[in-house]
């Protein structure tokens, strides 16, 4: 892919729905849709949601917060372990700081462990948040992954800029410059290719 000028760079607007549709139809052939790989991201009987169906917003937060600086294939026994011991945000949030690092041993930074203690001690007074600055509000709890738990678990169209999006979107664009520099930017490029329709996907 060549270099492109600095305008061409910026304005996605004219490309935004074809490249959109074509990173969906990529996802629909290729994307991780087993649900032993990621059994947070589907129905209780094993299927894609629909657009319209909710997910478990307290698996998704988990598994969220596991994944940052963490795989996938690391993350899915401890999220699985984690879950038999702490089924509902009410337990984790009666349980012990150090029964919690005990669940968390082994996973790597700890804080995360003691930030989703303080957040379930928060989250258990009252209903589940279902916008991004509440979810922001949250001990350990960066736009990112705000986006990612209410997209997941409630389709709702906010987008995300993990690693992952950063190094496709750089590719995509050919950037010659590193993502870190240029936050601003990567986040209008993620949101405009977000299918507002089908944000889970």
């Amino acid at each position: 892919m060549g270099q492109r000028s600095g305008a061409e760079h910026r304005d996605l607007s004219a490309i935004a729905p074809e490249l959109s549709r074509s990173l969906l139809d990529w996802w629909e052939v290729h994307g991780r849709k087993d649900p032993a790989l990621k059994p947070w991201m589907f129905t209780k009987d094993g299927r894609w949601p629909e657009p319209h169906e909710h997910l478990n917003v307290l698996e998704c937060w988990i598994a969220e917060v596991m994944l940052q600086q963490t795989q996938l294939k690391v993350v899915l026994p401890y999220w699985q372990r984690w879950m038999e011991v702490f089924p509902t945000v009410d337990a984790l949030a009666a349980a012990s700081l150090e029964q919690v690092r005990l669940q968390w041993q082994g996973l790597g930074y700890y804080s995360r462990a003691r930030r989703l203690h303080a957040a379930a001690q928060r989250l258990a007074q009252g209903p589940w948040p279902r916008d991004l600055d509440s979810w922001m509000g949250l001990p350990g709890i960066g736009r990112t992954t705000a986006g990612s738990i209410l997209s997941s678990g409630f389709n709702a169209p906010l987008a995300i800029l993990d690693g992952n999006v950063k190094r496709v979107l750089a590719r995509l664009h050919a950037h010659p410059r590193p993502p870190a520099r240029e936050q601003v930017l990567f986040w209008q490029w993620s949101e405009a290719l977000l299918d507002p329709a089908r944000p889970r996907d």
